[in-house]
């Protein structure tokens, strides 16, 4: 029998307002714990990304929401790599300053970081993003002209050899909305992850290469009382670090299984827990996991927008109140402990016939 690696993956959705998780990269301390536990960690971009900051975990996998989908679903394998060659698209309606910003930042991952990128393209319209709120004050959004970033995407791929996208797109200004004031003093919903996530799922649901998003915006100004949790996104003019961090080693996707076990490939038979938010479960990633033996551990005090319990869904999982709880159940599933023999008092074993009578 082949002992795989103990595999975890940590979802917090985009775009639900969640209060770890929902802000600028405010889930990256919960990832690296969760890290030092296990041997490979599976994330996606919301919780490693934190504008211009961010930090290196060798052990953790960059997967966008779409190909976590398809992965938790069993139609796709995730390879690991060394280093990804980086396609970067600029929205046409980003304008020269800010353009310039980008560009330098970057020049300055090729130099400082040592990252590989190919030769960038500018799409051939303005992507023309605009941003929605649901009913439920969960954010989406749509952009005008979706066929022009396939194609700037297809540009990079088959005459630059792009093996992972990174972009940038011109987002709306809004400095005196109510959700950019409520979600700077870290209260509410990020206006701009669900349209973000539209943008990568395009790509890689299209090309099944990794991608993330940048937002090019306007730097907004000084708030005294910001929170900590919002941070992140004003230290400067651009969000791209993170992306073309976390996009050099993301894992490239397997469209078709192989007949027999290929090195370090993961398929989702090989994930042993899945961490989310306890009103989160509705994603097409948690629902394909929950129906598979991987522990589901839901986190009570990770609170969202969202009203969908595991319970509902009839998903059997495990309900902790915080993530360092979570992180002990992890430690004794990998352990092979019961997590009843942790506790002060354990009931006597009780007949089977006397149970069912």
């Amino acid at each position: 029998m082949i002992k795989h690696p103990y595999t975890a993956v940590l979802i917090v959705p985009t775009g639900i307002g969640a209060t770890i998780g929902g802000y600028a990269g405010d889930a990256l301390p919960v990832a690296k714990a969760i890290a030092q536990v296990v041997d490979r960690l599976i994330t996606h971009p919301n919780v490693l990304n934190g504008a211009q900051l961010y930090w290196n975990l060798p052990n953790a996998l960059y997967v966008e929401g779409y190909g976590l989908d398809q992965f938790a679903a069993g139609n796709w394998g995730l390879h690991p790599v060394l280093q990804n060659r980086i396609g970067l698209i600029l929205d046409q309606g980003i304008e020269p300053e800010l353009r310039s910003r980008h560009l330098q930042v970057a020049d300055a991952a090729r130099a400082t970081l040592g990252l590989t990128l190919t030769e960038y393209i500018l799409t051939d319209q303005p992507l023309n993003v605009e941003l929605k709120t649901a009913p439920s004050g969960a954010t989406w959004g749509t952009i005008e002209h979706p066929d022009s970033l396939l194609r700037a995407a297809d540009k990079l791929i088959q005459q630059a050899g792009a093996e992972a996208i990174a972009v940038v797109a011109r987002f709306p200004d809004d400095f005196d909305s109510e959700a950019l004031q409520n979600y700077r003093h870290g209260r509410g919903v990020d206006p701009l992850a669900g349209a973000e996530a539209v943008i990568s799922h395009l790509i890689v649901r299209t090309f099944q290469v990794p991608c993330a998003h940048a937002p090019a915006l306007a730097p907004l100004p000084l708030e005294p009382d910001l929170s900590p949790r919002s941070a992140a996104e004003e230290l400067g003019y651009t969000f791209l670090p993170c992306v073309l961090v976390g996009l050099s080693r993301a894992p490239q996707f397997i469209t078709r299984r192989p007949a027999s076990f290929q090195g370090d490939d993961l398929w989702t038979d090989q994930v042993n827990a899945l961490i989310i938010p306890a009103t989160a479960c509705g994603g097409s990633a948690i629902l394909s996991l929950g129906q598979t033996k991987t522990r589901i551990i839901a986190v009570c005090e990770n609170l969202t927008k969202m009203q969908v319990p595991p319970e509902v869904l009839g998903i059997n999982a495990v309900s902790v109140r915080s993530y360092l709880e979570a992180l002990g159940v992890l430690v004794c599933d990998r352990a092979g402990i019961a997590q009843t023999a942790l506790q002060s008092t354990i009931s006597p074993l009780k007949s089977l016939e006397t149970l069912h009578n």
